[in-house]
């Protein structure tokens, strides 16, 4: 069964992540048919969701990380995750319809579409270091851009979660709307682009990620390699048992 739907309302691609059973939790099928949606659309836009009532909680805990008893294993060489490689460098629009939690890659998914519609009940966080990890590279390079660098410090620091409200006043997001206009407002976005040249718009596109992103390949691979090293920590361990316990966590620095 799917991880990830897709279906096409004209020249919009709507991709949702349907896990709802586990708050859209990714699971290794999950990043391949995400990666596969994006490389493979012939769209003029895209819009990214989740099945209700999250957008999407980040890693499956127990698959990704190994449920707090070991490191995640390395099969490759470090490398930009290849989802985010997709996401990063298409040059087709896409608009995030953020309808509930985006915590952990939730929040880097987020922050890889260009634009991103709330629901009132969106929250987003950059959980990674509570569990002793740093976040992929949008956590880095798109969440500064979007709040500054104090407020990016802050939320990356802490693991700390705010709100819609606080995320708009913050210009993490584009707009708030109420929870069941949220699609109506993406997908009235998303068409709007999709009408315009699709050839120019694809070039603004591109010229906007000369101009203001990093080297993405470069700072995958850096990422990737420090991710290999945190995994192997006893915080990291400690982070994902307590996580997964319901407790407090007890971080010693090793």
């Amino acid at each position: 069964m799917a991880d990830v739907k897709v279906h096409r309302v004209g020249e919009v691609d709507v991709i949702t992540i349907d896990r709802p059973d586990v708050r859209n939790a990714l699971r290794f099928q999950s990043y391949d048919e995400l990666e596969a949606a994006v490389r493979t659309t012939t769209a003029r836009c895209l819009v990214i969701t989740g099945a209700d009532p999250a957008f999407c909680s980040g890693d499956d805990v127990r698959e990704v990380m190994g449920g707090g008893n070991g490191p995640k294993p390395t099969a490759v060489a470090p490398r930009l995750t290849p989802a985010a490689d997709a996401l990063l460098h298409t040059n087709v629009p896409v608009v995030a319809a953020v309808n509930g939690a985006a915590v952990g890659w939730g929040m880097e998914l987020a922050l890889m579409a260009d634009i991103r519609v709330a629901s009132e009940r969106a929250k987003f966080g950059e959980l990674f270091v509570l569990r002793g990890l740093c976040s992929d590279v949008p956590g880095m390079a798109r969440l500064a851009q979007l709040v500054g660098r104090e407020r990016a410090a802050e939320m990356l620091f802490t693991g700390d979660v705010i709100d819609a409200s606080t995320a708009q006043q913050w210009g993490l997001v584009s707009r708030v709307v109420e929870h069941d206009d949220l699609l109506p407002a993406a997908m009235e976005l998303a068409g709007k682009i999709a009408a315009r040249p699709p050839l120019a718009v694809q070039q603004l596109k591109a010229g906007m990620r000369r101009v203001l992103d990093p080297d993405w390949n470069d700072f995958g691979v850096w990422v990737s390699t420090t991710l290999g090293k945190l995994f192997t920590t006893d915080d990291h361990r400690e982070g994902v048992r307590a996580f997964l316990e319901r407790r407090e966590a007890q971080f010693t620095g090793r």
